[in-house]
């Protein structure tokens, strides 16, 4: 009953635009054709773990609405609202600071609202294990780290020590920015790398004192409301000193700084699914590479996504390796190895 869950869904996944936009992001979308958003299959996979009275859920005030729609079984007041985005480390504060208000020996789990994970049952065994790590080093700071299955570009990694036979769980060497493609075949090659999944592991105490040593000014903004967490007056409190915090993440305002980070190396079938480039690697294709989403007549295409919303019509002939994808009276259509750009693209249409 001391566990709990954090999940962060304030994001917008712009580089998912057009499916993805400010008053429906993607976490709240069937994106891979599940049945399920992503937000929806982030609590299923923790809830075997998790009570779901110990759920917590950090997003923007104008998702609020969304959260309670697709995750009924939460109450309210366990929907935190951040009344601007100000990054991971202030939203993983926040709810931390409301645990403490309710238990404060808490064990806390972090994860992002829209991964894809295919192999819960690992998953679930993974998650257990760090809790059961933490009984023995309640102060320590864990992270999941993902066998690699490709040098990918667009995650950090995270160096473990060179050991023929890896613990399940070991100590962090160092954590790597987003490498080129010359350095992450190194890193894959080499074996002691992985994945920075993005999913945290600490008690309450061991967190609040990493707070405390590494960002003491964004602390000195929550202090000011200590006695208003888990009260009425909290989300005035927020509203009015949650932008006094600096805009930092977890990884470069702790993570990077403890001595005492560990990671489990897993492999349960993850992914972040992040841009349209890593949606098209899971996605199902045709006999021509083409995935292919609502009423779509495909003619001589070949390794290209088409995405479009139920109630409209679609004739695509003669791509290769594009995007088509239209929702909303929004339509983007670029080559597929230009992606990265679409977050600068749609500024345009701003």
């Amino acid at each position: 009953m001391n566990n709990y869950c954090i999940i962060m869904a304030g994001g917008i996944g712009s580089r998912f635009w057009p499916l993805s936009k400010d008053n429906y992001p993607k976490q709240f979308l069937d994106i891979l054709g599940t049945g399920k958003s992503f937000i929806r299959s982030t609590y299923e996979r923790f809830s075997p773990v998790i009570p779901d009275e110990n759920f917590l859920v950090v997003t923007n005030k104008a998702y609020k609405h969304l959260v309670l729609e697709h995750l009924p079984m939460l109450k309210p007041d366990q929907v935190l609202c951040e009344p601007t985005r100000r990054n991971t480390a202030p939203c993983i504060a926040y709810a931390a600071y409301h645990i403490q208000s309710r238990c404060k020996d808490a064990n806390i789990v972090i994860t992002p609202a829209d991964h894809l994970v295919t192999n819960e049952t690992e998953f679930q065994r993974i998650i257990r294990l760090g809790f059961g790590f933490l009984t023995q080093k309640p102060q320590a700071l864990m992270t999941i780290g993902i066998k690699p299955s490709r040098p990918e570009t667009g995650y950090g990694y995270i160096e473990v020590p060179k050991q023929n036979v890896l613990p399940e769980v070991v100590k962090v060497e160092m954590f790597k920015e987003k490498p080129d493609y010359d350095t992450a075949v190194k890193f894959v090659a080499e074996g002691n790398y992985f994945w920075n999944s993005g999913i945290f592991l600490w008690t309450l105490d061991g967190i609040m004192q990493a707070f405390k040593t590494y960002l003491p000014e964004m602390v000195e903004v929550f202090e000011k409301g200590i006695f208003n967490f888990g009260t009425p007056e909290e989300q005035d409190f927020i509203n009015d000193h949650f932008t006094d915090c600096p805009n930092i993440s977890i990884d470069y305002g702790v993570m990077e700084k403890s001595p005492n980070t560990f990671t489990i190396p897993a492999d349960f079938g993850w992914s972040d699914i992040g841009t349209w480039g890593s949606l098209f690697t899971h996605a199902r294709k045709d006999e021509n590479g083409n995935a292919l989403r609502g009423k779509v007549v495909s003619v001589d295409n070949k390794n290209t996504i088409v995405n479009i919303e139920e109630g409209t019509e679609a004739v695509v002939e003669g791509l290769e390796d594009y995007l088509v994808a239209y929702r909303d009276h929004s339509l983007l259509v670029c080559k597929l190895h230009d992606e990265q750009q679409i977050k600068v693209w749609i500024e345009g249409l701003k």
